[in-house]
């Protein structure tokens, strides 16, 4: 397990429930995370190797697989190194830090014959499964809109005047690895590098893939979208955090777009601050020419276009295993050596991952434009004008004013499925944002 001072504290119990599954090594380059994650081990009396630098868990050869939970900017070279060591990953979401890097992973698992899933463990949900089915079969008519929506409040990560020390237990070095080894310009380490580009992709690529993730399954789309454009900012909070804490991105898959909506700011008391739609705040909502379905994996119902209840879709149980299924299914792909076996398989997280590198992208190519601007802009999409304004009433009863402080408006990027790039307008900045330049020695090869 690499990586075990947030996920990887999740995942090490849930591993520990598999039968026949050993855990022989930890790595962190925490040393306070790894001799807490080490206590329970000894505790047992088990024996268990230790590591700060990934490199030595790749040269043990009794190793089989690693279950990979390292912030985003690690994914993919810890990845890749993995499979060149002949040896099978789970990997958390987002599956990649940048689009180059998620090509570069699908082809890895491809070159090295290796077994590579995702953390999107919504795709081993029995209840989902049955109802994207019976939706892609037609019981309320062909789709018409798939809606994700990501409704979490968050504290802003407040501001430093000058470099913050980092943790003495760490090795900064390792932590860093792919990424610049710049100064600590953040008050903590740990989990706020979410918000900042040179390590995160914000809530959009944090929690953003789960939903998108399930709504690229429900409507059956197996590549990116054409083109994709965001509406967003980073409100309120006057923080030192780079990426938007509210952000609203249409993937323009044909025939049925998909919206994803993330809202992060709370301020206002009551129920109903972040608002909602269709009565959600968190999971999907699959728009039918004869209804809609609004849920997630612990459950939900179809309605009627007039948002009557046709029927519920109640919990089957799965929802409570879901970490230990969606593990258990990446275990025995291990022993059967079918990636066909794989609920997540390594391209399906690379397709999620993309639609949220190129709402990303979108955002950091855009201009703040007053609301009337990007209302002229959206007028002729009607689902992406409703968004923008129940968004902008969510703001409204948060304390901001779009008329003050402006959104981003990003423009259209498109992509083209077959090259694997950004072509027409914007497409050097947005292929520029989809490949960094690496640390050496920490550089993931090219593989594709």
């Amino acid at each position: 397990v690499g990586g075990v001072g947030g996920r990887g504290h999740q995942l090490i119990p849930r591993l520990r429930e598999i039968p026949g599954v050993r855990i022989v090594a930890l790595c962190d380059v925490d040393q306070a995370f790894l001799d807490r994650e080490l206590q329970p081990f000894k505790d047992r009396g088990e024996t268990v190797a230790a590591h700060a630098d990934l490199r030595r868990i790749l040269d043990d050869k009794t190793i089989d697989a690693l279950v990979i939970a390292l912030p985003n900017h690690w994914h993919a070279l810890a990845t890749v190194w993995a499979c060149e060591a002949g040896k099978d990953v789970y990997v958390e979401k987002p599956f990649s830090y940048n689009l180059w890097e998620g090509q570069q992973m699908v082809a890895a698992a491809r070159k090295y014959g290796r077994m590579v899933q995702v953390g999107t463990q919504n795709r081993s949900s029995t209840l989902l499964r049955r109802t994207f089915d019976d939706l892609r079969g037609g019981q309320l008519g062909p789709m018409r809109y798939a809606h994700a929506l990501v409704y979490r409040a968050r504290d802003g990560v407040g501001t430093v005047s000058t470099p913050t020390r980092v943790p003495a237990t760490v090795n900064y070095d390792l932590w860093c690895g792919p990424a610049p080894m710049a100064p600590l310009r953040r008050k903590q380490l740990h989990y706020e590098w979410h918000w900042f580009w040179a390590t995160g992709n914000g809530e959009m690529g944090n929690n953003g893939p789960h939903v998108i993730d399930l709504c690229r399954w429900a409507l059956g789309q197996n590549q990116p979208p054409p083109r994709a454009l965001s509406i967003g900012g980073r409100f309120a909070f006057n923080d030192c955090g780079e990426t938007a804490n509210t952000h609203l991105a249409l993937f323009d898959y044909h025939p049925a777009p998909l919206i994803c909506e993330i809202r992060n700011v709370r301020t206002a008391q009551g129920a109903d601050a972040m608002g909602n739609f269709r009565n959600q705040n968190r999971g999907l909502v699959i728009d039918c020419e004869g209804g809609y379905f609004a849920g997630d994996a612990t459950g939900g119902a179809l309605f009627d276009n007039q948002g009557k209840k046709i029927k519920d879709l109640p919990d089957d149980g799965s929802s409570k295993t879901l970490e230990t299924t969606h593990l258990a299914n990446f275990v025995a792909a291990v022993r059967s050596r079918k990636a066909g076996d794989l609920a997540a398989e390594a391209l399906q997280g690379h397709l999620s991952a993309a639609c949220c590198h190129m709402a990303n992208i979108s955002y950091r190519l855009g201009k703040q434009s007053s609301p009337e601007v990007i209302g002229d802009a959206v007028r002729g999409n009607r689902e992406l004008a409703d968004a923008f304004e129940r968004c902008r009433d969510y703001l409204r009863v948060n304390s901001v004013d779009l008329g003050t402080t402006p959104a981003m408006l990003g423009p259209w990027v498109t992509f083209d499925p077959k090259q694997e790039r950004f072509v027409n307008d914007f497409a050097d900045q947005a292929n520029a944002l989809s490949r960094r330049d690496y640390r050496q020695p920490f550089v993931v090869p090219k593989v594709a």
